[in-house]
């Protein structure tokens, strides 16, 4: 009995210590003040979209190959006829109470289903070219820093200068021009082969892997150069701080001033770009997907907006949404588990 109550003493000690801590706390106020802001957000969304001319119920009148009685099952289906602050308030209720982002006016077929079919491959590549990005651009602002005016420097920067200055679509375009020279070495158009289905699981893999080259490229040429240069210059700002050369002073070794001192405060401001990073994947990855016919939710909100798709785009903007706040989120955990002298409550 006395093991019993010294092992519940202890659970309601740790789960008390739990509660009560800083992280937990911190990550519950954000999440409240996530939920405002998304409830704000779609009320302006969806205020948005009622302004722009036209719609789905427009185009379904003007279009003379539909029937009038399926045109009247459509209106009745879809409440297209109701007020807009009726239609908002329909659809905000079924998503606060049963997760129901409502069905598509195209491809009769909820919304959520829709984005969660679409979500897996617009991650996959976005996912790993935000690391290969890092990968990249990390090592060679560092390299570019430690070797500042010198001839490797210089031709990092003139890389970045033309990494910068080419417009995402241009890069895909000139990476198709490249797959239709090496053709066909590199496969552009979805994200699997025709005989996907009877490979082994590493053949699956390195399917997926083969097609992701050129739309991870297209996305990592565009972002690295940037990060690139922000690391360079965040590094040169902190090797002149007192206490850098303070460190050298005292003979501390060049490698030990440059990667454990100078690194550690240099690296905070990039970590800070995760979260918008994170938000900017449905974006980023836009571009790479209609260029290379990969199916993601690039597409889908791309042919939900010439359709006038209300709920599919109104699904498609809440994630966007949520993806910023879950991103900002994230970088401010990963701030303080890198540097514990930050104090959550002074990130806001």
């Amino acid at each position: 009995m006395a093991a019993t109550g010294k092992f519940r003493s202890s659970a309601t000690t740790g789960l008390q210590s739990l509660v009560t801590s800083e992280t937990l706390l911190y990550v519950i106020k954000r999440v409240l003040q996530g939920l405002l802001t998304l409830l704000l957000a779609s009320a302006l969304s969806f205020a948005i979209i009622q302004l722009t001319p036209g719609g789905f119920l427009a185009t379904l009148e003007l279009n003379p190959k539909i029937s009038t009685e399926t045109k009247a099952q459509y209106i009745a289906l879809f409440g297209l006829k109701d007020p807009p602050i009726v239609q908002y308030f329909k659809w905000l209720w079924q998503v606060v109470t049963q997760f129901n982002f409502g069905q598509s006016f195209t491809y009769f077929r909820p919304v959520s289903s829709l984005l969660v079919e679409r979500i897996p491959a617009t991650l996959l590549m976005a996912i790993v070219s935000i690391v290969l990005t890092w990968a990249i651009a990390i090592p060679l602002g560092i390299l570019g820093a430690v070797k500042q005016n010198q001839f490797i420097d210089k031709l990092f920067r003139v890389i970045s200068y033309i990494g910068q200055g080419f417009p995402s679509f241009i890069t895909a375009l000139l990476l198709l021009i490249l797959a239709q020279n090496l053709s066909p070495l590199l496969p552009v158009g979805d994200m699997t082969s025709i005989d996907y289905s009877e490979l082994s699981p590493i053949g699956k893999i390195l399917d997926i892997g083969w097609h992701m080259i050129l739309p991870t490229l297209a996305l990592t040429i565009t972002g690295f150069a940037g990060l690139q240069r922000l690391m360079r210059g965040q590094l040169l700002d902190v090797l002149r701080q007192d206490y850098i050369q303070t460190a050298r002073a005292k003979g501390l070794p060049e490698n030990k001033v440059i990667y454990v001192h100078a690194l550690r405060n240099a690296i905070n401001p990039l970590i800070t770009l995760l979260g918008f990073e994170f938000s900017s994947l449905l974006s980023g990855a836009f571009i790479a997907e209609y260029f290379f016919n990969w199916p993601g939710l690039g597409r889908l909100i791309l042919q939900a907006v010439q359709a006038k798709d209300l709920y599919l785009v109104m699904g498609s903007l809440m994630m966007g949404a949520a993806m910023l706040i879950i991103g900002n989120l994230l970088a401010d955990l990963l701030l303080k588990a890198v540097d514990p002298r930050i104090k959550l409550e002074d990130l806001q």
